[in-house]
């Protein structure tokens, strides 16, 4: 199955997927499910994968060597992103604390909160999903997409090896 992901096929996967979940990330944000902090840090990962994998799938053909750079930049970035995901579940799971300015101990260490705004902890998930807050379901969509990553950059490297 994921010998025919070529690089090109591997960096239009992770584009469509990752534009899926960030529009599913608005359109609960747009539901009422308002994102914390964290939450919209997490959302940094796929602002700048989802160009990054368009630019990619467009030059992988042309240039094996953009292919092989940018499959490995996507693979750091959405490990990055998984381990990020992981840690804000942690938070939710009450496992390790979280930022103290958007935690339920967050006080007014912080200085007075902005009123204007609700108040949205970290630690407190808006929703489960099968078991999962949003957090968690971005570490196992990041696991995902940085392993369809890895497998175009096993191929562009095999292919690089073979045509030459």
């Amino acid at each position: 199955m994921l010998n025919i992901l070529t690089p090109q096929r591997a960096t239009l996967l992770i584009f469509l997927v990752a534009f899926a979940t960030i529009a599913g990330a608005w359109i609960f944000e747009y539901s009422g499910y308002l994102p914390c902090e964290l939450c919209l840090k997490q959302r940094w990962a796929y602002y700048a994968g989802i160009p990054i994998a368009l630019v990619v799938a467009l030059l992988a053909p042309r240039n094996p060597g953009i292919a092989k750079t940018g499959l490995a930049l996507l693979a750091v970035l959405w490990l990055g992103s998984m381990m990020f995901g992981i840690y804000h579940s942690g938070v939710e799971w009450k496992w390790w604390p979280g930022p103290s300015t958007c935690t339920a101990q967050a006080g007014f260490s912080g200085g007075l909160p902005d009123l204007s705004k609700p108040a949205v902890m970290c630690d407190e998930p808006a929703l489960r999903i099968f078991g999962l807050s949003l957090a968690g379901w971005n570490a196992v969509i990041s696991l995902g997409l940085a392993l369809v990553a890895l497998a175009g950059l096993r191929q562009a490297q095999g292919s690089s090896s073979v045509s030459q």
